[in-house]
């Protein structure tokens, strides 16, 4: 077994260790989010928390590491008598973000529990982490089949596997850890809320610690088990340093001033539900024991917020996590008691770490993600080139809509998502086949019609049926699918207009808002003046879109061609990354080709591109006024898609209605 980084060896992330170290003493807390970008000591800091953690005690050869003083009585290895078990290291179970449902909750031997009516069951990696610690690297990127299991479990503390009416049940209580960089893509809100706490890390900017982190890191590659030696008396210190804030925990007093100010605070940053205020009291809690007091002060209340509220906050999906800390400070201010007066100078007052952002710290001119100054926009414009003359300044996205469904016609095969048709592990069952590898959905009719003709010369003479391995039947499914979107969006003077530009901007802002929900991956390719480029290469990052888009700037004319020969080379590429995701190409544009010679004819020839490839793809039409030529309904034709206005776009309009992107793909066939 290779040895661990030592959690005390980390330079700088005050944070993210507290954040761990907090779950560690009270494991009630609910586990934590750790966000931020790669290489910054996340899944180091993660994999080092379990050398602390206490041991634990188990009934010895329990599979599901019940607990000796009190073993589940419905454990699949019981029943377990109350006694005295074996001392073992708490664990820290991976969860890979590929693994199978299998793999997650365990398996059943179909085969034995039809034929013989044994429920022989095999663990998967919830049994294994239950009293220990489920760490998910990459938890954006879970697959939403394994989120649902993940949810179930985390509510109920126990794991349920059911197959055709044969069911196993096992404890599962864990603390849930889960990293990820957000530059990936979001979190589902229902797993986001099942993290007590959130926090932010970024590479340190000061090179003095920058290059402390290199010399340790060299130092542990070089002798992992001599670097290890070098810091286990800081480790020794810390593991104790948790077992007595362990053992004060349950002496610590949450006043009713503390409980006041917990209240006020989580009602007036609007989180839904009453759960914020839970975990914002056990981490308050956690704090005064791991400060070393009985009492929970102000202070403790205003750390628990930094770390329990930023990611439940009422939000846009696009809005990075975060608090106005000024707000905080005012709310607890106003809901002060006589028994939360911090003491400075008391006992425990450097319990935590100091924070970068603490009130001491100037207002930054964001305080919350969509408050960006007016006057940085023309900066962020000017420093991107512009081909064509008259570049106007960037304008505001218009209030975004609930839009009508878009999905690619045919049935895919793609990621699990919520937009197009396909064949998925989950959803309604079509059919059966043959399984290819290990069963897990068995189709229970398939199965005994394939086994019956065989009963009489396999010598069946009782009652159970007598089933083979060849007899099983794969139950198939069809369900929803994820999707390319990629926008070719026209920001050339046509489109310049401030009032026009807004509402197009807020329409594309509409279907990402759709694509976030569907569990899209989007692309943007911006065109105008002479050229066309790749604002936003395919991302499942939704959000930096959008970002992208607030920034665009617009003016010259409109290299319609261009746009729609640079999204034939982005398709190109990511049909050989990504085979089996299906793209669905949304240009949005009034069609005005102009620039260079016979402009509409080299968009009308680039357009058939994407036609004879197959890509599904739609036309927002952004054209205006009294006179209206319709050129984007012929691009639409070229393309072989469907053209919409911007008003048959929204999910409310008595307009056409729009279900299927039209475009015969040959994966779709």
């Amino acid at each position: 077994m290779s040895t661990p980084y030592p959690f005390t060896a980390i330079v700088g992330q005050d944070d993210l260790r507290l954040g761990l170290l907090l779950n560690a003493v009270s494991p009630a807390v609910g586990g934590v989010l750790v966000r931020g970008e790669k290489g910054t000591a996340k899944s180091t800091a993660v994999r080092a928390l379990a050398a602390l953690m206490p041991e634990v005690p188990v009934v010895s050869g329990c599979r599901f590491s019940c607990d000796p003083a009190l073993p589940d009585p419905a454990c699949p290895d019981g029943p377990h008598e109350a006694g005295t078990g074996v001392s073992r290291d708490a664990r820290t179970v991976e969860l890979p973000v590929g693994a199978s449902e299998d793999r997650l909750v365990g398996a059943l031997d179909i085969e034995r529990a039809l034929a013989e009516g044994v429920k022989a069951f095999e663990p998967g990696l919830l049994a294994d982490a239950h009293r220990g610690i489920l760490y998910v690297d990459e938890v954006n990127l879970l697959h939403d089949h394994l989120v649902d299991l993940l949810l179930d479990a985390a509510a109920m503390g126990a794991s349920y596997v059911e197959r055709e009416g044969v069911s196993v049940r096992h404890a599962a209580r864990f603390l849930l850890v889960g990293t990820m960089n957000p530059e990936e893509g979001e979190l589902r809100p229902q797993l986001l809320d099942r993290f007590g706490l959130t926090v932010e890390v970024a590479a340190s900017r000061e090179t003095d610690q920058r290059v402390e982190v290199v010399r340790r890191r060299l130092a542990y590659d070089d002798d992992p088990a001599g670097f290890a030696a070098e810091w286990a008396a800081e480790e020794g210190a810390l593991r104790a340093r948790i077992v007595a804030a362990r053992a004060l925990l349950p002496g610590v007093r949450l006043g009713d001033g503390a409980l006041r100010q917990i209240a006020a605070t989580c009602a007036a940053f609007e989180v839904d539900g009453m759960r914020a205020d839970i975990v914002m009291a056990r981490t308050a809690t956690a704090l005064a024991a791991w400060a070393g007091r009985t009492d929970v002060l102000a202070e403790d209340v205003r750390q628990a917020a930094l770390l329990a509220l930023p990611h439940r906050r009422r939000r846009n999906p696009f809005d990075a996590p975060g608090l106005d800390e000024d707000k905080l400070d005012d709310t607890l201010e106003q809901n002060s008691g006589e028994d939360d007066d911090p003491d400075p100078d008391g006992p425990g007052g450097g319990g935590r770490p100091p924070q970068g952002d603490g009130p001491d710290t100037p207002p930054q001119p964001e305080s919350e993600a969509g408050d960006t100054p007016a006057q940085s926009v023309p900066e962020q414009g000017q420093g991107q080139q512009s081909s064509g003359s008259g570049e106007q300044q960037p304008v505001r996205a218009g209030e975004p809509f609930r839009t009508k469904m878009l999905s690619v016609p045919g049935l895919g095969e793609g990621a699990a998502g919520r937009r197009s048709r396909a064949r998925t592990e989950h959803g309604r069952t079509t059919g059966a086949r043959r399984p290819q590898g290990a069963l897990t959905k068995l189709h229970l009719a398939a199965t005994v019609q394939a086994a019956a003709p065989h009963q009489r010369t396999r010598g069946r003479t009782g009652r159970g049926l007598v089933v083979r391995r060849d007899d099983l039947r794969q139950a198939t499914r069809e369900g929803r699918e994820g999707n390319l979107v990629l926008f070719v969006v026209d920001a050339s003077g046509s489109m310049a207009a401030r009032q026009r530009m807004s509402a197009v901007k807020g329409a594309v802002l509409s279907l990402l808002l759709d694509a976030y929900q569907r569990r899209d991956k989007v692309g943007l390719i911006t065109f105008r003046g002479k050229d066309a480029e790749v604002v936003l290469p395919p991302t499942s990052s939704v959000d930096a879109a959008a970002a992208r888009l607030e920034m665009l700037p617009t003016g010259g004319r409109t290299p319609v061609a261009a746009g729609l020969l640079k999204a034939h080379d982005v398709l190109r590429v990511e049909r050989l990354r990504d085979p089996s995701r299906r793209p669905l190409l949304v240009v949005v544009t009034d069609g005005r080709a102009t620039g260079g010679p016979e402009p509409v004819a080299l968009a009308s020839r680039a357009a058939r591109l994407h036609e004879v490839e197959g890509t599904a793809s739609v036309v927002v039409d952004c054209e205006s006024g009294p006179v209206r030529l319709g050129l984007a309904g012929s691009l639409a034709r070229d393309l072989g898609g469907t053209a919409v206005t911007l008003d048959e776009l929204r999910a409310d309009s008595i307009a056409g209605l729009v279900k299927n992107v039209q475009g015969t793909s040959r994966r779709a066939a």
